[in-house]
């Protein structure tokens, strides 16, 4: 799936394929963690079924506003309390399929929000 091409110093997500997702120019392989100014690559998550709150610590440290979950082909729902969790460090908690998760990425960090994208990407 190929994305509008946009000019940007953000990190922008311009291309999404099973198992690996194109940060500008260059592919990036597995599950991973976006933000506008930092790729955390070999993010250690078994399934997005099972992410929880310290699976994200990496995404937390980047101090979002927002934290966007893409878990895969289709939407699966984490445990309940993950947002809650989120919720009382001041992030918020979108969960979405992979695919919407890039677009929806793009979007906010367009919009200059502390937008964090951790991508569950299995091929």
């Amino acid at each position: 799936m190929q994305f509008n091409r946009e000019t940007t110093a953000a990190n922008v997500i311009a291309a999404w394929e099973p198992g690996r997702i194109r940060i500008a120019d260059r592919w990036v392989s597995g599950h991973v963690i976006v933000a506008a100014d930092r790729v955390v690559e070999d993010w250690r998550v078994a399934s997005p079924e099972g992410v929880a709150l310290a699976d994200l610590e990496a995404a937390i440290a980047l101090e979002p506003a927002i934290v966007v979950l893409g878990t895969g082909h289709a939407v699966t729902w984490p445990d309940v309390d993950l947002m809650d969790a989120l919720a009382r460090l001041g992030i918020g908690l979108e969960i979405m399929s992979t695919p919407a998760a890039c677009r929806t990425y793009n979007v906010l960090v367009h919009e200059h929000r502390r937008v964090v994208a951790a991508l569950y990407n299995a091929p």
